[in-house]
């Protein structure tokens, strides 16, 4: 009796084993419960183009292209715009149209080592159905999907896809054409129109790609249904038993991104299709293979796992090499925050993509350095020198911050967050070429900045007034903390950043980084400003003096700090990014439990369904949040891990891991592809 009860406990944990593993499995997030009323989509991503799932089948729920902005909507700024909806098609079967009501067994699920999403169900009794989107790692604007067709029964199939442009686009010109080869025909189902102002012209095209197992490819036919949709279709018998499959190739390009977009879609949109599905899903999936070298692995926490990897999975997604682009707060997963570029990329993404992949960070640095006369000229426009990066920044590198948010002209310390980005580059990598020609005008044109702003009254007095902090509840106050230790680091770094070229750095930027205050209140605790009285904050800002500025280095008044903030934070209403650092914080002063609990409550609570994407807030309906994914991950890089990024490269302090943690390993980190674990 006592071994049958010890075979069955023994089989309930193998079994609860097993369901556990199911449930976090560390590249693939599943969902069996599609519910569109509470559905908050996976983007599929390749750093140019963002394909955002829907619960409907065979429907996208939005396409987004970086760098394609125009003025339109929301505060007279220019705003990301929706590309046509390339991958929307519909299914028939015996005549019959497939609808949300006719899936059954629907299941999503997100391949982050891969980067595809697949969604399979059921139709009646009469097949299976399953198709799969990819946003191809190696062709920057070209996506596909992959459909695949289960018959049960005897059945006809009519498949068409359908080209929609999005409402704000205007002047839309619908195009067909079959290009005639002795092996293929091209059908490619084009369309173009231009943006709201004009500006831009937008263009997209796709083709059905099937395969050569099947026999002779069936016959396409095009039909225009109004001036914002067309299609092309084909259809299919299939005997019971028989499964049948085929894939959609689409391009989507701008006059943003080239100067022929029409023609380049289609060029491109053929190139896929003459390449053929397997040869495109295996290149993608060699690309993806290659970026996972640089990967986060926890031993005995299977659930951070699998969330570690979404972040990472998600701003691998947002991100390009070679782009010049830089990631929105939001990424490609819709147009969140109008698609503007502000310091949530330098303080809160760059820093892990930097250790990560430098190859890629770069392009977030040539995005600012591609606009410093724009900053140049914003600053003189506000009587200052140097150069004063706009808090919300798009295609031109103009302010884009609507008129009635104070941030626009007052939160300046993304001028010092820029500088810091370039000065770290030059760390992590060394190039002193890049920093000649690229990253030492950045940090002059940001130090010039900040020794015209400070106001200079007197011996530890250079006082930087009317700020909005980084705290963004604290608009127009003086002497911010984090704005002034940013400022002084920026001067440290420019002038640390000539001697190293061999230049003679101006005297006055390390006389003013000396002479700018960090305040202190009667308790010792770092004040965050000039008339602050221990109101809540929005989000951290003394305590990032201690990281990743390295002001206050005194384990003591790190503590201190801590202790007094961390009860300033309220529950609801807050972005992901402040318990990430007291994560980070606490991980390297060794209280490893502390530093889980806010590790956890750091995105837990922010997590949305079906599959688990990050929210800005607790609470909140805003996905998908790239800014506190990349909190994140530093609190794992630079915190569990102990990551350093030091004018000589990268290094690894003392840190703690959780107690349930058994290590952690950091594999492919910097351009040495170092591996690094704590234990």
């Amino acid at each position: 009796m006592f071994q049958k009860r010890l075979f069955l406990l023994t089989f309930s944990v193998a079994m609860l084993s097993t369901i556990c593993a199911f449930a976090q499995d560390p590249w693939k997030i599943t969902s069996t419960k599609i519910d569109p009323s509470n559905y908050y989509g996976i983007t599929v991503a390749n750093g140019m183009i963002g394909v955002v799932s829907s619960p409907e089948p065979f429907k996208v729920k939005d396409v987004v292209l970086a760098g394609a902005y125009d003025l339109y909507g929301r505060g007279r700024v220019s705003n990301f715009l929706k590309s046509f909806n390339l991958l929307n098609m519909y299914l028939e079967v015996d005549g019959r149209r497939i609808g949300g009501s006719d899936a059954t067994n629907m299941q999503q699920e997100l391949d982050m080592h891969h980067a595809s999403f697949t969604t399979t169900f059921s139709y009646s009794d009469k097949a299976d159905i399953s198709y799969t989107y990819y946003s191809l790692r190696q062709l920057p604007f070209t996506v596909l999907m992959d459909v695949t067709i289960s018959a049960k029964k005897d059945i006809n199939i009519g498949a068409a896809s359908v080209m929609e442009a999005p409402d704000a686009l205007k002047d839309v010109q619908n195009y067909y054409n079959e290009i005639d080869r002795p092996h293929v025909v091209i059908s490619l189902l084009t369309s173009s129109a231009k943006s709201p102002t004009g500006k831009l012209l937008m263009c997209a095209s796709n083709t059905f790609l099937f395969s050569e197992k099947h026999g002779s490819e069936p016959r396409v036919i095009h039909e225009m249904w109004d001036n914002n949709m067309h299609l092309m279709k084909f259809g299919k018998q299939l005997k019971a038993g028989e499964k049948y499959s085929f894939s959609i190739a689409g391009s989507s390009i701008t006059s943003a991104h080239h100067d022929d977009p029409l023609n380049e879609a289609e060029r491109m949109t053929i190139t896929a299709k003459l390449e053929g599905r397997d040869r495109l899903i295996a290149f993608h999936n060699t690309a993806w293979d290659n970026l996972w070298k640089s990967d986060i692995v926890i031993n005995g926490d299977a659930q951070a796992q699998q969330d570690i990897h979404s972040m990472m999975y998600h701003l691998y997604s947002f991100v390009r090499e070679g782009s010049a682009m830089s990631p929105s707060p939001m990424g490609l997963s819709g147009l969140g925050y109008n698609g503007h570029v502000f310091w949530d990329t330098e303080l809160w993404m760059y820093p892990a993509m930097l250790v990560l992949h430098p190859e890629m960070a770069k392009s977030m640095v040539e995005y600012r350095f591609q606009r410093l006369g724009a900053a140049k000229q914003n600053a003189f426009n506000h009587g200052f020198k140097g150069a004063m990066f706009p808090w919300e920044s798009a295609g031109t590198g103009v302010e884009e911050t609507p008129v009635w948010a104070l941030s626009g002209p007052f939160e300046q310390h993304i001028t010092a967050c820029v500088g810091i980005a370039a000065w770290n580059y030059y760390c992590v990598t060394q190039d002193k070429e890049w920093l000649r020609e690229k990253g030492y005008p950045i940090l002059k044109e940001t130090a010039a900045f900040w020794a015209s702003r400070v106001e200079r009254n007197g011996p530890g007095k250079y006082d930087i007034k009317n700020v909005v902090a980084s705290d963004e509840w604290a608009e127009n106050v003086d002497n911010d903390a984090f704005t002034n230790a940013a400022a002084k680091a920026v001067l440290q770094n420019a002038t640390d950043a000539a001697i190293i070229l061999g230049i003679t750095p101006d005297a006055d930027w390390l006389h003013v980084a000396n002479n700018i205050p960090v305040l202190v209140m009667e308790n010792g605790v770092t004040k965050e400003h000039a008339t602050y009285h221990g109101e809540g904050i929005k989000q951290a800002d003394v305590n990032l003096l201690a990281y990743p500025l390295k002001e206050i280095t005194n384990t003591a008044q790190i503590r201190k700090d801590l202790a007094y903030y961390e009860t300033r934070v309220p529950n609801e209403g807050t972005p992901a990014m402040t318990q990430a650092i007291f994560t980070l914080l606490y991980a390297r002063l060794g209280e490893g439990a502390k530093a889980y609990h806010f590790f956890k409550d750091a995105y837990e609570p922010n997590l949305l369904p079906p599959l688990r994407v990050i929210a800005e807030t607790k609470g909140g309906t805003n996905p998908y949040f790239a800014t506190g994914a990349g909190g994140i991950l530093q609190s794992v890089l630079m915190g569990f891990g102990g990551l350093e990024i030091t004018s000589k490269g990268i290094t690894q302090v003392a840190s703690a891991l959780p107690p349930t943690w058994k290590g952690l390993t950091l594999t492919g980190i910097g351009v040495e592809r170092k591996t690094f674990t704590v234990k």
